[in-house]
């Protein structure tokens, strides 16, 4: 749900509480008032937008521009341009932080580490059932029990499996470099060429033989 105009306070800078203290005496009592609790010494550092508004708006009408033409005010200094110029919009809330988004170099390194490390718990995962089948299948032949023979499978597919994740954890250890930093080292943008000095002089011959032939026809 947005934010609506009369939760909006700007701060008070001193350009502003000048200008509304020039503008004060011409104001119609109702706005006066509202205005009058901002303008104490000392100001404070806020003033809601909608006050602001109001006093812009009214600057605008018949009446007021002849008042403030006979006070050399000038209608134009008020409008919410010119008053907001140089303040701040909300100061005393605290706004998240910006994050921009991740550049393309970004978001295809990210993508590419993704597949790779799928594609090495996939064959983990592979790898560790085809042991753990093989190693069923090769104890049948022995003549053991299927209780031995499960649990020589298991066994067998336990030693894959950590064998596995000890890999997995050095190949990650490894990758010490972000992302975003190999990125940029793989798409590291080439160095701009340095200006022609040649082309800098010809410009140069170009500007001046413009100025001496518009001097001569100035003579004619």
């Amino acid at each position: 749900m947005g934010t609506s105009t009369t939760d909006i306070n700007v701060s008070l800078e001193p350009h502003l509480l000048h200008a509304l203290r020039q503008i004060y005496p011409l104001l119609p009592p109702n706005h006066a008032q509202d205005l009058g609790h901002y303008l104490t010494d000392p100001a404070p550092s806020l003033i809601p937008y909608s006050v602001l508004s109001t006093i812009s708006q009214w600057t605008r009408s018949g009446p007021a521009e002849s008042l403030m033409k006979s006070k050399d005010l000038d209608c134009h200094d008020y409008s919410m341009i010119a008053l907001l110029a140089g303040t701040t919009s909300s100061p005393e809330r605290k706004f998240g932080r910006y994050v921009p988004p991740k550049e393309p170099e970004e978001v295809a390194a990210y993508k590419e580490q993704e597949r790779k490390s799928i594609t090495a718990l996939l064959n983990a995962v592979l790898s560790v059932g085809c042991v753990g089948f093989a190693a069923w299948w090769a104890a049948d032949k022995t003549g053991w029990k299927n209780e031995w023979r499960v649990l020589f499978a298991l066994f067998a597919a336990a030693v894959v499996a950590i064998s596995e994740a000890g890999l997995y954890i050095i190949w990650q250890s490894r990758r010490s470099t972000s992302p975003k930093v190999q990125a940029k080292l793989r798409y590291e943008k080439k160095p701009e060429p340095s200006p022609d000095p040649s082309s800098a002089v010809q410009t140069e011959k170009a500007i001046t033989t413009s100025l001496e032939a518009a001097n001569l026809r100035h003579r004619r």
